[in-house]
């Protein structure tokens, strides 16, 4: 009887999360922490051995754990553009990480369905704070622009992978720096600002934090100084231990503000592990997956999630619920009384955070794609895990992972069918686009100016 009622209640809270336009005492604060080139197992709670994060297996302890969670796909810019947008790569604007613009990587055009966006129109103040990568302040990618309140941090990618900059940006104000900085505490500190300012009314932070990205550069090595490992191996596990040490400080300033209890915790990584230094082979960050970012293979796609929001999670859980990037724009609409505008290929999992699994429901497939070096594809649909490694060549490749989680067995000429159902959906999923296609080798400048009204650099007028 007691589940019965227990079951009912649960159905209930979902119901009542769902309905739109919800109060303001009724709406979640909801923070989503994003490391950048993190593996699926650099984290203790992943199974990591050498590198110490007690504060978010703290949080994993006390939350729920995904063990089938999946970035947009294996790079920066398009893994964001997932996430933000709720679409996967087959749909997304952004397809690679784009080079050709002055200020950045190729910006989301005007009037794009943003999370963020979404957020605003019911009530939430926003913040991205960190890595943006989705445009400039002076295109139509600028994070105000595309529904955040408040903007800290790096527009630009490549500028992102120094540590000690001489300057930020503020919404589109450049703030001057030093030089001798560390970006991630100026970071941290915002997002600690943003929760004290915001702690009466629901708030959605964005923080995509830029470490551990293959810049190693870390201002004290701490509890690794004497480790008899190399200069760069102890950089890579200082910065982790010194982002965990930050979520924890976040996690902290919760309680102490007494939101804890109307707050979600999302941490995760943007795509698969660098694998400098070390990182792959040494930390073994990919754990037993194959390969590490940019590739189509688990260890690039793969990602971990950690939920956390005392009072509503029950502690100690893990999920193997099939979930992908482009889920948390229904997932957030659940929980906050939003509504996406326009298409998404998400699906809310929502019910999985409650612990009603039973109401869960399920992707047919998962599909990703990327228009960098060999461009590749790959498709998951239940057990089965198809890559195509090289658009130009096409070969196809099948995985069993239920029996071959570390990719290792080709088994598609031992089922035809298996390809042919997996190479249709595929097609289905993808939709063409002007600016990412093998015709123009990946990448079309000119159509991706004519996209965003840039201004086409001189260099390439010809």
């Amino acid at each position: 009887m007691e589940k019965y009622i227990g079951w009912i209640m649960s159905l209930l809270l979902i119901g009542f999360l769902l309905g739109e336009g919800a109060s303001a005492e009724e709406q979640p604060n909801v923070i989503y922490i994003m490391a950048d080139d993190m593996g699926y197992a650099d984290l203790g709670c992943y199974g990591q051995e050498k590198i110490q994060t007690p504060r978010i297996d703290a949080l994993a302890a006390k939350g729920l754990r995904f063990t089938q969670h999946y970035a947009g796909t294996s790079v920066c810019a398009p893994t964001r553009c997932s996430l933000m947008t709720g679409l996967h790569t087959g749909h997304t604007f952004i397809r690679a990480n784009s080079p050709g613009y002055p200020d950045g990587q190729t910006p989301i055009p005007e009037g794009t369905e943003t999370i963020g966006r979404m957020m605003q129109r019911v009530g939430y103040r926003t913040a991205c704070i960190g890595k943006w990568g989705l445009g400039s302040a002076h295109d139509s990618g600028y994070a105000v622009k595309q529904g955040f309140d408040e903007f800290f941090g790096y527009y630009d990618q490549r500028h992102a992978h120094n540590y000690y900059p001489d300057h930020l940006w503020r919404n589109d104000q450049r703030v001057e720096l030093d030089k001798k900085t560390y970006s991630h505490d100026l970071l941290t500190a915002e997002a600690i600002r943003f929760i004290e300012e915001n702690k009466k009314r629901p708030f959605f932070l964005y923080l995509p934090y830029c470490i551990p990205h293959a810049k190693f550069q870390v201002p004290e090595l701490g509890i690794y100084a004497d480790k008899p490992w190399t200069k760069n191996q102890k950089a890579q596990a200082a910065m982790i231990t010194r982002m965990d040490r930050d979520v924890g400080a976040i996690a902290d300033k919760l309680r102490e503000l007494g939101i804890d209890k109307n707050t979600l915790i999302l941490f995760t990584s943007d795509h698969g592990t660098h694998g400098a230094a070390g990182a792959k082979d040494f930390f073994q960050a990919s754990g037993p997956l194959r390969s590490i970012k940019r590739s189509m293979y688990e260890g690039g796609l793969r990602v971990p999630l950690v939920a956390y929001w005392p009072g509503t999670i029950q502690p100690g859980g893990t999920t193997d619920h099939l979930s992908a990037f482009w889920d948390m724009m229904p997932t957030l609409a659940d929980l906050s009384g939003g509504k996406p505008k326009g298409e998404h290929d998400g699906i809310s999992f929502v019910p999985t955070l409650l612990g009603e699994a039973a109401n869960q429901k399920q992707h047919e497939y998962l599909y990703f794609e990327l228009y960098e070096g060999n461009m590749n594809r790959a498709i998951r649909m239940g057990k089965w895990k198809g890559v195509i490694p090289n658009l130009k060549k096409d070969t196809f490749q099948l995985f069993d992972l239920e029996t071959d989680l570390g990719e290792s067995q080709n088994i598609a000429a031992a089922h035809p069918k298996i390809v042919a159902t997996l190479r249709a959906k595929m097609a289905e999923a993808h939709r063409e686009s002007p600016i990412w296609n093998l015709k123009s080798n990946g990448f079309n400048l000119k159509a991706a100016c004519e996209a965003t009204g840039i201004e086409l650099p001189k260099r390439n007028k010809k």
